[in-house]
C-alpha cells in the first residue's frame, strides 16, 4: 500500500476522498505506521484488537493511540469494559480537533486555509442538504430579551453554563486558522463532556462559571454570534462565531437554525444610526429611507440578538417570535 493511498483512505473515511488537501493535513499530522493504525481504528477498537490487526506491539501501539489522541485524529470510547479508540469520522470534527492542538504547524494552517477558500463552500452546501434539521442554531443573548418574557433553560445560556459540571474555554478553530476579523480567539466554551475531553487533551483551560458568563457576554457585545446544537439543551459546546473566519454560514439556513427570537425595534427611540444594520450577519435589517428607523425582515432574523447590544438608543429588544416546539427534542 502506497503512503499516498493510505493517506486518501483516511480522507474517505471521512467522506473527501476527492479533496486536494484533506489528504495532505493527515500526512502532516500522522506518519505511515500512523496512519495504518488509523485505518485500523475506522471502527472502535482496543488496544488489543489493533495489535490483531496491525502487529506492532501492545507498547508502540499504546504510545501512538496517545499520540494521535493529542493531534487529535483519534477519540476515545470510555466504556465500563475498557476503552475503545476510533478515528475521526467527519471533517468538521477533523477540522476542530486538529487546529486547536497546542503550537500547530503553519504547513497545517496554510492547508486548512486552502481547503477552507477553495472547498468547503460546495461540500457544505452539498452536506447541508441531507439534514432533516438543521444540526446547530443561534442562540440569543441572554440580555437582550424582554424580562416579561419567559425564558426556557434550552434557550439560556446563562441557565446551560450554571447548570454545568465542569466548564473549559477554547480557542476557536476557525479564527486560528483566518482570523482577519481581528475578534477574539479564545471563546469556544465547552461544557461537561465536551470540556472533559479539552482538559484531557491540553487544548483548552478550565474556567468557572462566572468567567464563562463574562466571555459569553464580551463575544455577544463585540458582535459575535452564540451557535449551539440544535436541539432541547445547548449540547456540549457554545461557539461564537464571527462573520468573516467561521464555517457555519456557506449552508446558510440549511445548516443554521434561528433562535425562538426575532428583533423589535422600537420606533419611537431609533435614530436611524445604521448600526444594527451594519453588525447582522443575516442582512435581516435596513433603514428605511423615507422614516429614517430600522426595520427588520422577519425572515431573515435569526434571532441572535447582536444587533440589539450595538444599539446606542438601546432601541431593540428581542421577542418570542416561535414556538416552543420549534427546538427539536
Amino acid at each position: 500500500m502506497s503512503e499516498k493511498s493510505i493517506f486518501v483512505q483516511l480522507a474517505e473515511h471521512i467522506g473527501h476522498g476527492d479533496s486536494k488537501y484533506i489528504p495532505d493535513i493527515f500526512k502532516v499530522l500522522a506518519s505511515e505506521d500512523e496512519a495504518k493504525l488509523l485505518v485500523a481504528a475506522k471502527a472502535p477498537s482496543t488496544i488489543r484488537a489493533l495489535q490483531e490487526q496491525i502487529g506492532f506491539s501492545e507498547e508502540v501501539i499504546g504510545k501512538m493511540l496517545d499520540d494521535l489522541f493529542y493531534k487529535g485524529l483519534l477519540f476515545k470510547s470510555k466504556k465500563p469494559d475498557g476503552i475503545k479508540y476510533y478515528t475521526v469520522r467527519n471533517v468538521i470534527q477533523f477540522h476542530d480537533s486538529t487546529i486547536i492542538v497546542d503550537d500547530p504547524s503553519q504547513e497545517m494552517l496554510d492547508l486548512w486555509k486552502k481547503y477552507n477558500n477553495e472547498e468547503w463552500a460546495p461540500y457544505f452546501a452539498n452536506l447541508s442538504t441531507i439534514f432533516a434539521v438543521p444540526p446547530t442554531r443561534v442562540i440569543a443573548i441572554n440580555q437582550s430579551i424582554d424580562s416579561q418574557s419567559k425564558v426556557l433553560s434550552f434557550d439560556d445560556i446563562t441557565k446551560a453554563v450554571d447548570g454545568a459540571r465542569t466548564i473549559a474555554v477554547a480557542r476557536c478553530s476557525c479564527r486560528v486558522v483566518d482570523g482577519s476579523c481581528g475578534m477574539p480567539v479564545e471563546t469556544c466554551i465547552q461544557i461537561d463532556k465536551a470540556a472533559d475531553y479539552a482538559l484531557e487533551r491540553g487544548t483548552g483551560r478550565e474556567i468557572t462559571q462566572d468567567r464563562a458568563v463574562e466571555i459569553l457576554k464580551d463575544c455577544g457585545e463585540k458582535g459575535l454570534v452564540h451557535v449551539a446544537a440544535n436541539k432541547q439543551g445547548l449540547g456540549m459546546t457554545i461557539c461564537n462565531c464571527c462573520k468573516d473566519c467561521c464555517e457555519n454560514w456557506p449552508g446558510g439556513d440549511q445548516f443554521v437554525a434561528p433562535s425562538r427570537y426575532a428583533a423589535k425595534v422600537d420606533s419611537e427611540t431609533c435614530s436611524g444610526c445604521e448600526e444594527c444594520s451594519e453588525r447582522c450577519f443575516f442582512d435581516a435589517i435596513h433603514i428605511d429611507g423615507d422614516k429614517d428607523i430600522a426595520v427588520v425582515d422577519m425572515d431573515r432574523c435569526k434571532g441572535c440578538g447582536v444587533c440589539q447590544t450595538g444599539c446606542p438608543e438601546d432601541a431593540i429588544q428581542l421577542e418570542i417570535v416561535r414556538p416552543e416546539e420549534f427546538i427539536p427534542a
